[in-house]
């Protein structure tokens, strides 16, 4: 059931917007409304959301499609919908992106979407601070990944929105996914745990050690906890979000690292790993608004440094939603 009062904030989208209704599939925007779905013949539900009357759900895409008023000029359908869906519609209308209406709303998160993140993060940071115990000599990034998804999901969480390792020279490469590769001592190791609880996501990415730091590793890992405080000092109502993605720039170009440094500084996130507000759009924060500061540092073939969290921006400033210390640990284990 739709909260009353969201569904008279996104009426009010759609209005501004021009849309007569919205068609949705299971997806974000589906779970942001909070749609309780019965279940079609194919395992999927849609919601049809029109300027008048209830909200209604829909097993298939027919039941769905006969619940647009026939009227409706114009309908924003789902950003996730598969070409297959939008041809089974049939309808007879400008069809435009849901997202026109539910991103701005999105945007800024209620009480209970920010908590939902809060539990997200403190997953993450249990799993990080008991990962430190476990026996990292030896072992293979991917067998590494794979214990850290089952500590996620003893702490309670829906599942894994992401967990990377990437050990020694694989530190190095943002697109890495955990491989064979065996963890050995003098290793710099990225680990990145991401939760969902209640649909809603947090990731807390740190950086240990194995027995000791490479060689000026120390040094550069100093320039991106810097970059990240600095980006971290910025989430206030009113700024700019693309400052904070320019100061991480910044710091990292004044440390002689700038041609290292990755391209993107953070993202917004929530229902999705990655959604608004975009650091490089024209956006300014606001209270509610959540993202995932992640500055970086690679030096191909060597190793690299990625610390992340997720901050609040709140009436009076950032708030963090993960307690773990930033620190570089060395595993002596």
């Amino acid at each position: 059931m739709i909260d009353p009062l969201m569904l008279e904030d996104v009426r009010a989208g759609m209005t501004g917007a021009g849309v007569d209704a919205l068609v949705l599939r299971p997806s974000p925007d589906f779970r942001y409304l909070r749609a309780a779905s019965p279940k079609g013949a194919g395992g999927e539900s849609y919601l049809v959301v029109a300027l008048d009357g209830p909200p209604a759900q829909a097993g298939d895409l027919a039941q769905a499609a006969a619940l647009v008023p026939p009227t409706a000029r114009r309908v924003a359908v789902d950003p996730q919908m598969h070409a297959a869906e939008l041809f089974a519609l049939r309808l007879d209308a400008e069809l435009v992106l849901a997202s026109s209406v539910l991103a701005p709303l999105r945007l800024r998160k209620r009480a209970d979407e920010v908590a939902a993140m809060r539990h997200s993060a403190a997953a993450a940071d249990a799993v990080l601070l008991a990962a430190r115990e476990l026996a990292w000599f030896g072992a293979t990034e991917l067998a590494m990944a794979r214990r850290l998804r089952a500590m996620l999901a003893e702490t309670g969480c829906e599942g894994a929105s992401s967990v990377l390792v990437a050990a020694g020279e694989h530190s190095a490469d943002a697109r890495h996914q955990p491989c064979e590769r065996v963890i050995n001592p003098g290793d710099a190791l990225l680990v990145s745990v991401g939760g969902r609880w209640n649909s809603y996501c947090a990731e807390v990415a740190r950086v240990f050690a194995v027995a000791e730091p490479p060689e000026d590793f120390d040094a550069m890992y100093s320039v991106v906890l810097a970059a990240q405080q600095a980006a971290v000092d910025l989430v206030r109502p009113g700024v700019a979000c693309a400052e904070a993605a320019t100061t991480v720039r910044e710091v990292i170009d004044g440390s002689g690292y700038g041609a290292y440094a990755a391209a993107r500084a953070g993202r917004g996130i929530g229902l999705s790993l990655a959604e608004g507000p975009w650091l490089a759009a024209g956006e300014r924060f606001e209270a509610g608004m959540t993202v995932c500061l992640e500055p970086a540092i690679y030096l191909p073939d060597l190793f690299g440094a990625r610390v992340a969290d997720v901050v609040v921006c709140g009436e009076d400033g950032p708030e963090l939603l993960s307690a773990g210390s930033r620190a570089l640990h060395v595993l002596d284990h």
